[in-house]
């Protein structure tokens, strides 16, 4: 294959592309002048924007005003993650709308309001020129449903309040009943949650003193955990009903605070069979007391004074 000559007309620069290589050199500079006047005139609408009598405006707002007019302002708001707060109030919360100038607010100031509402536990908040703020949420995870005083609310795992509307809509939740229950309920419904045997039977967990834990059975029946030894007890109460199906027997409560005995109260409709009269749910109390041998035994105490909902709220 035969080369061409470096020097052959084919070679050598049209007077188009010579004109485009001059046009090069003028607007290189130009372009850097053009941003020099473009400083110049933001510099001049921010002094102008003061007051007459000498009080300015914040910097932020002479900013903002003064590229507003050169058409940096908002024309889209995107929201990431958002599931469960409501959209009303994360938008007031960031302090913004469509046409306000992009740089006439504070991206962290936003975002601390943001994070001041009970479903958001993190937030990120953008502002990419020249027209869009973003912002990024994570939610935190409705994790019980806490009944107090007769209110119901969500809480999550650390114990925190997420909100108190629209709990019907997590009826499938846990709940925990009692001052004092967000503390440690993540914990205990874990240890619960590990034994599927028993979390079936469970209404409630029910604070009492804020340091102990009873559970509410389906039966109304009152089983008594002792202080920071749940996991053993449960594990004795699920061999005592595998062996002797303590939670299908009349009783109103279970006492396993005590590790070298078992403490029990019947129902005082039970009757020597074993069997009751009363339908499920029905409490009643007061009938003398018998170990799991049928030894008389002192009656049980401390069973919940806080009234339970077997009902989650509708």
């Amino acid at each position: 294959m035969s080369r061409r000559p470096s020097n052959s007309v084919k070679d050598r620069l049209s007077r188009w592309d010579m004109n485009k290589r001059r046009l090069r050199r003028f607007v290189r500079p130009g372009a850097w002048i053009l941003f020099a006047v473009l400083v110049l005139s933001l510099g001049t609408a921010i002094v102008r924007s003061a007051d007459p009598g000498g009080t300015a405006l914040s910097f932020r707002e002479r900013l903002g005003g003064a590229t507003g007019f050169a058409g940096l302002r908002i024309t889209e708001v995107v929201i990431q993650g958002r599931a469960n707060t409501p959209e009303p109030l994360l938008r007031a919360a960031l302090g913004v709308n469509k046409g306000d100038p992009i740089l006439g607010f504070s991206v962290e100031q936003a975002r601390k309001r943001i994070e001041e509402l009970s479903w958001v536990e993190q937030a990120t908040v953008e502002r990419r020129l020249p027209n869009t703020v973003v912002v990024f949420l994570q939610e935190r995870r409705p994790f019980a449903v806490w009944q107090n005083q007769g209110k119901f609310v969500l809480i999550d795992r650390a114990g925190q309040v997420v909100d108190n509307q629209d709990v019907a809509h997590f009826r499938h939740l846990p709940l925990v009943v009692g001052a004092g229950a967000p503390n440690g309920a993540a914990a205990l419904l874990d240890t619960i949650q590990e034994r599927p045997a028993l979390a079936g039977r469970i209404v409630a967990a029910v604070r009492v003193a804020e340091r102990r834990w009873n559970l509410r059975m389906k039966n109304n029946a009152d089983v008594m955990l002792p202080e920071g030894h749940e996991a053993a007890a449960l594990d004795r109460l699920l061999q005592l009903h595998q062996t002797q199906a303590i939670l299908d027997r009349p009783l109103s409560a279970i006492d396993l605070r005590f590790a070298d005995k078992l403490v029990v109260r019947p129902r005082a409709d039970a009757k020597p069979d074993g069997k009751s009269d009363s339908k499920p749910g029905a409490t009643s109390a007061g009938a003398p007391s018998t170990t799991s041998a049928g030894a008389p035994s002192t009656t049980a105490a401390g069973a919940p004074a806080v009234p339970v909902s077997s009902k989650k709220p509708i």
